[in-house]
């Protein structure tokens, strides 16, 4: 399977949104989080011919909350890189403008114009954790659907099966690439239980160990327009507080 990366290293914006301020993130994350019963269906949408996997992780986002909900949103790979275009200045014409996007530059952009899927268009709110921070990391999963991450593969990452840090091969983190993806499921919190993350249209299993030795940046987006059921998603003051710190950044 041809896979493209495409997530330039983590930076941060002035202002920029984050979730340490938010009530839900001071409690315990739930100790596991089993999705095996839900399908988040993700798709290529043309992360095999383009480093677009920032705009891609945005549109799995959005089908990622849609299945949780009970439903699911249609997505085209047109839809996932025109919004690359529009977020980093790619030119399908020009090869040489496929340089990657950097996701709170993607997320602010998605905020200000929206994410256009067929018939519709979908506005974020988005707010940023310590990468460091594996419970904060846990709560968003639970509570917003799916985590929004930037992660550093290593070319040990580029074999088959789950991704660890004691398989054989190259494991220094960024000797691969950037790349984004979503933080899905956990079987537990233990170092070799496993993560599901989604990529590349599939469920990737990975370790908490191999996560934590290549995350770069944590994210949590929700979706206005999809609301989710249940007691961690963002709601009362914590939404308003999350839509207030979006408008300042946007504001700046």
């Amino acid at each position: 399977m041809q896979r493209k990366l495409g997530c330039r290293p983590a930076e941060r914006r002035v202002g920029q949104p984050r979730l340490s301020s938010l009530r839900m993130m001071a409690r315990s994350a739930p100790v596991r989080l089993l999705r095996n019963h839900i399908n988040p269906a993700p798709l290529m949408l043309g992360n095999d011919k383009v480093g677009n996997c920032t705009s891609v992780g945005l549109a799995n986002h959005i089908r990622a909350t849609a299945a949780v909900a009970g439903f699911q949103v249609d997505i085209v790979p047109e839809n996932a890189i025109s919004f690359y275009s529009r977020s980093t200045g790619y030119v399908p014409s020009r090869p040489e403008t496929d340089q990657g996007g950097v996701e709170v530059d993607v997320l602010a952009c998605a905020s200000r114009i929206g994410y256009d899927v067929p018939h519709q268009r979908f506005y974020p709110l988005w707010g940023s954790s310590e990468p460091e921070d594996l419970n904060a990391l846990r709560l968003i999963v639970a509570g917003f659907g799916a985590a929004y991450v930037g992660v550093q593969l290593a070319q040990a990452d580029q074999m088959s099966g789950i991704w660890d840090t004691v398989t054989p091969g190259n494991q220094q983190p960024g000797s691969w690439g950037g790349h984004c993806l979503l933080v899905w499921d956990y079987t537990g919190t233990a170092d070799d239980d496993l993560v599901t993350v989604l990529t590349w249209g599939i469920r990737q299993k990975c370790t908490w160990r191999w996560l934590r030795s290549r995350l770069m940046e944590v994210h949590g987006v929700i979706w206005p327009q999809l609301v989710l059921p249940g007691g961690l998603y963002p709601t009362g003051d914590d939404l308003e507080k999350l839509r207030a710190e979006n408008a300042a950044f946007l504001g700046n």
